[in-house]
C-alpha cells in the first residue's frame, strides 16, 4: 500500500500538428475551384452544341421579365411566354419550346436555300420590269422631241447581266463630240439629259464608260485615246449630275480607249466612238438565316 502511494504519476500530453504551414484549407478551395471550372466549360460545350432555337429558349428562360415560377400551386412554370405544367403539358394556346430540338437538318438548310433563290429571282422580276419602263420612257421623250427625233437612231438600249445598258454612239457626219476633243455638241447633251430625268427617278447606281475608234489622235503626244475617253466619260457625268442624278450615285467614270470596240471587225467605224451609260442591278440584301418576307 506504501509502495503504491509512492509510485510516480505521469501526464502524457499529446500535441497534435496541423498539416502543412497553411493547414487543409487549401484543398477546400482548390476543389471548390476545379467544381467551378469544370461546370463553366461545361456551359460553354453546352452553348456550343446548342443550335440557335434553344439558345433563344434558354434565354428567354432566364429573362426576369418573362421567366416566371408559380409561387402559389407549384402547378407550373411559364418559359418564353409559354405556360408549362409539372408533368409538362401545355395549357390552352399555349406553344411549346423544346429545348431539345435537333439542329436544322440538311432539307431545312435546302428549304432555306430554295427560298432565298425564289426571292432573288423576284428581285431580278422587278428590276427587269424597272429598266424595261425605264427604257420605255427614254425612247418616247427621244422620240417626242423635234430635235432629238432625227438622232433616235444613235441611242441603244439593252439589258444586260450588269444591268440595263444605254449606249450613245456616233453616226457618219453626226459625232456627239467635237474630233480629238470632250467638248460636247448640243443634240448630245440633250440625249443625255433626256436619260438622266429617267434615271434620276431609279434607286441604282449608276458606271459611265467612255470608247474611241481605233484611230490615232494628233495633237500632243502625252494626249491619247485613254485621256480623251476618260475625259468624254466625265463630261457625260457631269450632264448627268445636272439632270439631277445625285453623286453618291456614280460608282465610276472611266476611259476604255478602243479596248471594246462596238463592232471589233471595223474598229475605225464611228459606232466605236460612243458613251456607254450602265444602271447597275443592286444585288439584294438579306439578313443571315433571314427567311424572305420576314
Amino acid at each position: 500500500m506504501a509502495d503504491e502511494e509512492k509510485r510516480p504519476i505521469i501526464i502524457k500530453k499529446i500535441k497534435k500538428v496541423a498539416g502543412g504551414h497553411h493547414g487543409g484549407a487549401w484543398k477546400v478551395a482548390y476543389a471548390d475551384f476545379v467544381t467551378a471550372m469544370m461546370a463553366f466549360f461545361m456551359m460553354l460545350w453546352l452553348l456550343n452544341i446548342s443550335d440557335k432555337e434553344t439558345l433563344e429558349g434558354l434565354a428567354d428562360y432566364f429573362t426576369p421579365t418573362t421567366a416566371s415560377t408559380s409561387s402559389s400551386s407549384g402547378s407550373g412554370a411559364v418559359l418564353g411566354g409559354t405556360s408549362l405544367s409539372t408533368d409538362g403539358a401545355q395549357s390552352s394556346g399555349a406553344v411549346a419550346v423544346d429545348i431539345n430540338a435537333p439542329p436544322p437538318t440538311e432539307a431545312s438548310q435546302d428549304e432555306d436555300a430554295e427560298a432565298a433563290e425564289a426571292f432573288e429571282s423576284k428581285i431580278n422580276e422587278r428590276e427587269n420590269a424597272m429598266f424595261e419602263d425605264a427604257a420605255d420612257r427614254i425612247r418616247q421623250a427621244v422620240q417626242q422631241s423635234p430635235e432629238l427625233t432625227q438622232h433616235e437612231d444613235q441611242i441603244l438600249i439593252e439589258q444586260t447581266p450588269d444591268g440595263m445598258r444605254i449606249q450613245i454612239i456616233d453616226k457618219d457626219r453626226r459625232s456627239m463630240f467635237q474630233e480629238g476633243t470632250a467638248d460636247m455638241y448640243g443634240y448630245a447633251t440633250r440625249l443625255i439629259e433626256e436619260v438622266g430625268t429617267v434615271v434620276e427617278k431609279m434607286p441604282n447606281r449608276v458606271a459611265i464608260m467612255g470608247h474611241t475608234d481605233a484611230s490615232t489622235l494628233r495633237g500632243e503626244a502625252n494626249y491619247t485615246n485613254w485621256e480623251l475617253s476618260a475625259d468624254r466619260a466625265n463630261a457625260a457625268r457631269r450632264v448627268l449630275r445636272a439632270s439631277g442624278v445625285s453623286t453618291d450615285r456614280f460608282s465610276e467614270a472611266t476611259g476604255k480607249a478602243a479596248t471594246e470596240p462596238l463592232f471589233p471587225d471595223s474598229p475605225f467605224r464611228p459606232e466605236n466612238r460612243r458613251i456607254t451609260i450602265l444602271v447597275l442591278r443592286e444585288a439584294p440584301v438579306l439578313a443571315p438565316g433571314a427567311r424572305p418576307g420576314q
